[in-house]
């Protein structure tokens, strides 16, 4: 599964369109829940961009609202609500076209160091 997300800084959010296709469905046309909730796990995980850490998933909860049809563009989407201390509360969603809320996912992600930075050696001649 190739995963493309774009990050909105304006409004400190991580999105991504794509169509499952049916490797990914779980019967009847449906997107698999494990799938589901790799889509929010994986969007939520990226918001940890906007703090410029590495964080890992601490616990994940999906509600599985209405179908996610594989054959149907969807939205993920992926917001930070409250951070205490090195605990990140993310939040991910999968949304239709019509903008209908099919699956949520709440995350609690934890702090295990910053991000690095690349750096450019320079040498002397």
């Amino acid at each position: 599964m190739k995963l493309t997300f774009v990050q909105d800084n304006v409004n400190r959010r991580i999105v991504g369109k794509f169509i499952l296709g049916e490797a990914y469905q779980g019967g009847g046309g449906m997107g698999h829940g494990g799938i589901i909730a790799t889509l929010l796990d994986e969007v939520m995980g990226k918001v940890c961009r906007f703090r410029e850490v590495r964080a890992v998933t601490a616990e994940l909860t999906v509600k599985y609202l209405k179908p996610v049809k594989v054959d149907e563009e969807i939205v993920v989407e992926g917001f930070e609500t409250e951070v205490k201390g090195r605990n990140l509360f993310l939040v991910g969603e999968i949304r239709n076209n019509a903008g209908e809320v099919l699956a949520r996912g709440t995350g609690r992600f934890v702090v295990i160091g910053q991000k690095e930075k690349a750096t450019t050696e320079v040498s002397s001649s």
